[in-house]
């Protein structure tokens, strides 16, 4: 991107709108022309009832659906035409997510979890190990690495799957409730630790969460009402 006051936007999106069809062919308007800037280093908080887009909203900007229209760029790259190839490219490069349930395979350990994407991106296995073990080792998991899910508990698998997200080194990370599985000092403590990796790496964070404890301790939090976007102070939540 080029030097200047706008260089630390890694997401910018204007215009998004977002309708599904229900019936007798009446479509169900979400978003409404939603706006959207996060720069590197941030963690900004989206809150709002069930069904206001939150999830929508994520699948948009992380390119999982079609965003109608609107015009979105990650990174300096402009996906408002993007093709496919070019939006699954930046799904492996540039953004990573989170979800509620961790999603980890099974018979992985928790070092083979985190390397996998980057051998999926043709990365030597010692390579790819080495850079999962530092990850996991920032996330306090250094004494877990051989241990399969079923093994860990809920926030180390969480904390893995925050790491697996990380490892390719996106510019961009999404969370859909990623704490919303667990107990509130459990919560606290993976949101901790994402918060610290997040402002260690310079990647922008964007945390769809219904716990607005946890919210107010984000950056901004944006509010989804009507289908739009409200700028809201966490100290106010």
């Amino acid at each position: 991107m080029n030097n200047g006051v706008m260089s630390d936007v890694v997401l910018s999106l204007r215009g998004l709108v977002r309708a599904y069809p229900i019936a007798d062919g009446r479509t169900l308007d979400v978003l409404k022309g939603v706006d959207l800037d996060l720069r590197a280093g941030e963690v900004v908080g989206l809150i709002g009832p069930s069904g206001s887009g939150k999830s929508s909203l994520l699948h948009c900007i992380g390119l999982l659906e079609s965003s109608e229209e609107a015009q979105l760029t990650i990174d300096g790259e402009d996906f408002t035409h993007a093709s496919e190839a070019a939006r699954t490219r930046a799904r492996l490069h540039k953004i990573g997510f989170v979800y509620q349930f961790h999603h980890l395979l099974p018979e992985f350990t928790a070092l083979g979890n985190v390397a996998l994407p980057q051998r999926v991106l043709g990365l030597p296995l010692k390579q790819a190990e080495t850079r999962a073990r530092g990850l996991l080792e920032q996330l306090g998991l250094g004494e877990r690495l051989v241990h399969q899910p079923a093994q860990l508990s809920g926030g180390e698998q969480q904390r893995v799957a925050i790491a697996r997200a990380l490892v390719n080194g996106p510019r961009l990370l999404l969370a859909d409730e990623p704490t919303g599985n667990l107990d509130p000092q459990t919560s606290q403590q993976v949101f901790d630790a994402l918060r610290t990796i997040v402002k260690a790496q310079g990647v922008a964070a964007l945390i769809a969460t219904h716990n607005l404890e946890l919210a107010g301790h984000m950056d901004r939090v944006v509010s989804l009402k009507d289908g739009r976007l409200v700028e809201t102070v966490p100290g106010s939540l």
